[in-house]
């Protein structure tokens, strides 16, 4: 069988995105049982309410949807349980001192397959307040209509 090439986006959280405003991201492997991975290669996760932490030097992924699968037996796994994260100890160093300031928080953005090995997307990230959101939105409409503004002159001059 050939070895998967390339990476296989399984679960993104868009809403973070927005909700939060994003310092540093970091890649970490996954910690899964069988029937686990058999559900996101199926492509099933949910990331909505995920959060991590880190305890006793060791990173953690919470509250992350990932639905039994299908054709798993009595020994299927908990939909949602605490899984490990996979990091080195300096990088677990720097997201727990960056937690300690205050105001910051772990969130996952994306859970993937990168060349067959299950991954996810974590960042360091503050939440916004409701006018930064508001802000956020305003920017991203007016520089659309900039766009759509520039493309209506351009097809005029030809």
């Amino acid at each position: 069988m050939p070895k998967e090439r390339g990476q296989k986006v399984v679960a993104s959280n868009r809403k973070a995105r927005h909700d939060y405003t994003i310092e540093d991201t970091y890649e970490a492997g996954l910690v899964l049982t069988g029937t686990e991975v058999k559900s996101l290669r199926a492509g099933r996760a949910s990331l909505i309410d995920g959060y991590a932490f880190v305890e006793y030097g060791e990173a953690w992924l919470d509250a992350v949807h990932i639905p039994e699968y299908n054709e798993g037996t009595w020994n299927n796994h908990p939909p949602r349980r605490k899984r490990k994260l996979l990091l080195h100890k300096q990088q677990i160093l720097k997201i727990h001192n960056k937690i300690k300031e205050g105001g910051y928080t772990i969130v996952p953005l994306s859970i993937y397959f990168l060349d067959g090995r299950a991954k996810v997307e974590i960042a360091v990230a503050k939440g916004k307040r409701e006018y930064d959101k508001r802000q956020t939105l305003r920017e991203r409409q007016d520089k659309r209509e900039a766009d759509r503004a520039m493309g209506a002159r351009r097809n005029l001059g030809d």
